[in-house]
């Protein structure tokens, strides 16, 4: 067996377009498997979620049931912060799983190279947005809720700046939740 230098060894490039599907389809299942297991606790949001890294892209779900129990003072954060949704990571586990590992595989493939990953990033978030305003374009959550669904994008120990985090909420809603958590938006750092 011939080991090849770091050097030497064949850059792979992920292909985007498959990527995307392939979340797509992830996103898709666990939306259909969280909904048949937790469908009659009132599922009201859907998000999909990265981390700074860009190493992982992972499904979340809340329910208006688990919003029953939140503190009133909380219950806007609760209610729109995936990280403390009930339902993180839940379905279509090994779609995720495997979406996860081609993106750490791409990750120590170009591990010194700065530029290359802002790039790989910015391309994973946006096709995540793109992969959601699909779904809701194509009335996904709709048709399987019968009503209007919170949809985000957000990543994990990151901040969108305010801009670009208002500009996915009107992308991906057009329903009361964009009024609300927009209204909600303009009482921070107050």
């Amino acid at each position: 067996k011939v080991i090849l230098p770091p050097i030497l060894k064949k850059k792979r490039r992920i292909d985007f377009e498959i990527l995307k599907q392939q979340i797509e389809n992830a996103a898709r299942k666990a939306f259909l498997e969280v909904y048949e297991k937790h469908g009659a606790e009132g599922v009201y949001s859907f998000a999909l979620y990265s981390d700074e890294g860009a190493m992982t892209v992972c499904p979340a779900v809340n329910t208006m049931k688990v919003m029953e129990m939140a503190d009133e003072d909380d219950a806007l954060y609760y209610k729109y912060e995936p990280a403390e949704w009930t339902y993180e990571m839940e379905g279509a586990e090994k779609e995720f799983g495997d979406i996860c590992t081609q993106l750490r595989e791409e990750l120590d493939n170009h591990d010194d190279d700065d530029q290359w990953f802002e790039g790989f990033q910015t391309k994973l978030y946006s096709i995540c947005i793109e992969v959601l305003e699909k779904l809701r374009n194509e009335n996904f959550f709709t048709k399987i809720t019968g009503k209007d669904i919170f949809l985000i994008f957000t990543v994990s120990d990151y901040e969108f700046d305010e801009e670009e985090l208002k500009n996915i909420i009107v992308r991906l809603n057009d329903n009361e939740y964009k009024s609300e958590y927009l209204n909600w938006m303009a009482t921070w750092g107050n």
